[in-house]
């Protein structure tokens, strides 16, 4: 056996352990049955990876797993493991009832659209494929505004591909996945690096999530009974602004960081008010409590401690 592999096997060994520690034993009581064979539709991307480390963490076999990509060449390693991997291309139908032929159960990762079409009609095409090659149930990873009325931008495209999952009459799971915590490491940097943090006008906080987080929802989901026709907001522990951000990464690395009230000219928060809430969603899926910001940023101090790179000359 290779270093490579020796290493790769163990890092799903301490996943393993890790998730056994984190998570109740009601949240793996039912794992799935040996007939399922599980679709993963975006498999090299990175919620998709994560997903894949959680469900074998969780003792589904890799012989059950179906992971679909345009890169199927990057899924080598679960192959090795007996996974089924397979070339799958919205843009290209044709390739869709191969991709999915034999899977039950399905995450549908959303996508962007691509040049010539929008990302409605291509999960739609993955849906209608899905459905065409008898799979019984797909969790869909929506967006979390959706739950409190937004239908403005990219919350419009995904009530519309929910409105098309629910029409097609599969047995469906929402994922109203909030936004990625993961992308406060780098406005958490800033911060130290400035020694000071600025609160935009207008600011909505957001129950950011960690994508692993998120992934480990959807393993839940995949793995368990009674989801169908259910949808689930996936937030994270508490609401989070400027403030909170910046005295979890002042906590972290005991750098001190001024707050202070941005004014007009302060580029404006990200943030929306349908946004900003939480749930205990997460901890009815997995058992266990999600990721805090402080104990994100403990786990990514290095990277915390690294000021960020300018952004890119265009």
């Amino acid at each position: 056996m290779s270093h490579d592999r020796r290493m790769f096997l163990r890092g799903l060994a301490v996943t393993a352990v890790a998730a056994a520690a984190l998570t109740s034993s009601a949240a793996f009581a039912q794992t799935a049955p040996s007939a399922d064979k599980i679709i993963i539709s975006g498999a090299s991307g990175n919620l998709g990876g994560l997903t894949i480390k959680e469900l074998l963490a969780r003792g589904v076999p890799a012989r059950q797993l179906i992971l679909v990509s345009r890169t199927p060449d990057k899924e080598a390693e679960f192959a090795k493991l007996g996974a089924s991997v397979r070339f799958g291309d919205f843009t290209k139908p044709e390739s869709l009832a191969a991709a999915y032929a034999g899977g039950t159960r399905m995450l549908l990762i959303s996508v962007g659209g691509s040049k010539t079409e929008p990302s409605t009609t291509l999960l739609k095409r993955a849906i209608d494929a899905a459905k065409a090659a008898g799979v019984k149930q797909i969790a869909y990873t929506s967006y979390i505004g959706i739950s409190r009325g937004d239908v403005e931008g990219l919350a419009a495209n995904h009530q519309q591909t929910e409105n098309d999952l629910k029409a097609s009459g599969v047995p469906w799971t929402m994922l109203r996945n909030s936004i990625y915590m993961d992308g406060l490491l780098r406005q958490g940097s800033q911060m130290v690096a400035d020694g000071k943090a600025v609160i935009p006008p207008n600011e909505s906080p957001i129950g950011y999530i960690t994508r692993a987080d998120c992934a480990a929802a959807a393993a839940a989901v995949l793995t368990t009974r009674g989801n169908e026709n259910k949808a689930y907001d996936v937030t994270g522990p508490e609401l989070l602004g400027v403030r909170e951000v910046a005295a979890a990464a002042a906590a972290v690395t005991g750098k001190t960081i001024e707050v202070v009230q941005g004014d007009a000219s302060t580029r404006p928060g990200f943030g929306r008010p349908a946004m900003a809430f939480t749930t205990t969603h997460f901890k009815e899926l997995t058992g266990r409590e999600p990721t805090s910001v402080r104990a994100f940023f403990t786990a990514n101090k290095d990277k915390l401690l690294t000021p960020p790179a300018p952004p890119a000359a265009r």
